[in-house]
């Protein structure tokens, strides 16, 4: 039931702010659409979820359970982490394209606007890639590995060392480093890449703020 305690705690934050706000669902005397402003929240959540979680899982948390954790306890983790989060941020940012695009249509919208949603979309597509593609591909060699390792007793260190150790003479664990490397380089570059697309929006967004 701790799911549903964390949802009621949101909306709960989300009703103080509004009665703190009460102005966001006022009909406005210029006729602005309610339903415009839900779309700008609910635009501006999911893109702050996705953002967030996106910084998380690619600067701190990663880094954090690598340094800390056994390695095969790492990846196991990992791959229960991974589709969760790229699901995650996968619906997020497909929210913000809808909602985007609905508010800025594509023939009255601006250049600006326009990149805005290639940016949206293009990192939309990077983690639909991750998801789909790379993030699969990554566990089942992952798995592969392991079982390797633990027949060569290299399972339960921290960080890389009895594994480089280990590849040096053993040819077979060496090829399936290289071609986890180059999938999970793939899976890596995707995920920079819709973080740098999101990194690009929050400026966009930073632009619109009045504070």
């Amino acid at each position: 039931m701790a799911w549903i305690t964390r949802f009621l705690t949101a909306v709960s934050f989300l009703v103080v702010g509004i009665a703190y706000v009460p102005d966001v669902i006022r009909p406005r005397s210029d006729g602005f659409p309610l339903a415009i402003t839900v779309l700008k929240l609910g635009h501006l959540l999911c893109f702050s979820t996705a953002w967030g979680a996106a910084l998380w899982v690619t600067f701190i948390g990663g880094i954090i359970m690598f340094k800390n954790l056994p390695r095969h306890q790492f990846g196991n983790l990992q791959s229960k982490m991974f589709p969760a989060y790229f699901s995650t941020v996968s619906l997020c940012l497909a929210l913000c394209v809808a909602a985007f695009a609905y508010l800025h249509p594509w023939k009255s919208s601006s250049s600006t606007e326009r990149y805005q949603l290639g940016f949206l979309l293009s990192a939309f597509g990077f983690n639909l890639s991750n998801l789909l593609v790379f993030t699969p591909m990554t566990i089942e060699m992952m798995k592969k590995r392991h079982k390797l390792e633990r027949e060569l007793n290299i399972d339960d260190e921290v960080g890389w060392s009895k594994n480089v150790a280990t590849a040096k003479v053993n040819p077979k664990l060496a090829t399936m480093n290289k071609k986890f490397g180059l999938i999970h380089g793939l899976s890596s570059l995707a995920n920079i890449m819709a973080f740098g697309s999101l990194a690009l929006h929050s400026w966009y967004l930073t632009s619109k703020l009045q504070l």
